[in-house]
């Protein structure tokens, strides 16, 4: 059983998620892995998702949120919802319920996006990111 984590993030650090998730495009999706490892400064998946859900009402349209799923492209959360909006950008799942990442995966900012905005660049496909975190 996963220990109980603090769930108030500072809100600095949610706008510093909500900014690099709004570079996903239409059509593609990340993890909430690279989303960590983008962000940088030790967070993790888990902290990605806790952002992700303390997006506020007002502003979730402006978050795309259901473009951010797990490692092995499925939904975490939000379910029917997150499915229907992903659908509605042209991204297709698989009998098991999964996207396929090798097609629709973001490769993450550029790297002169990144530098001028203070994050890490993703590595190459071949390389596993180095800050990003297990969610284990």
């Amino acid at each position: 059983m996963r220990a109980s984590r603090q769930t108030d993030l500072p809100d600095v650090l949610k706008l510093r998620i909500y900014e690099v998730v709004q570079q996903v495009p239409a059509g593609a999706v990340s993890t909430y892995g690279d989303i960590a490892a983008i962000v940088g400064g030790g967070i993790d998946a888990w902290t990605i998702g806790q952002a992700l859900n303390q997006i506020p009402k007002q502003g979730a349209e402006a978050v795309p949120w259901q473009r951010i799923v797990n490692a092995q492209g499925g939904i975490s959360t939000k379910g029917l919802l997150q499915r229907k909006l992903l659908q509605d950008e042209g991204i297709l799942f698989d009998d098991r319920g999964r996207i396929d990442l090798r097609r629709f995966r973001w490769t993450g900012p550029s790297a002169e996006w990144a530098a001028e905005h203070g994050y890490q660049p993703l590595p190459p496909p071949d390389e596993p990111a180095a800050e990003q975190l297990s969610l284990l």
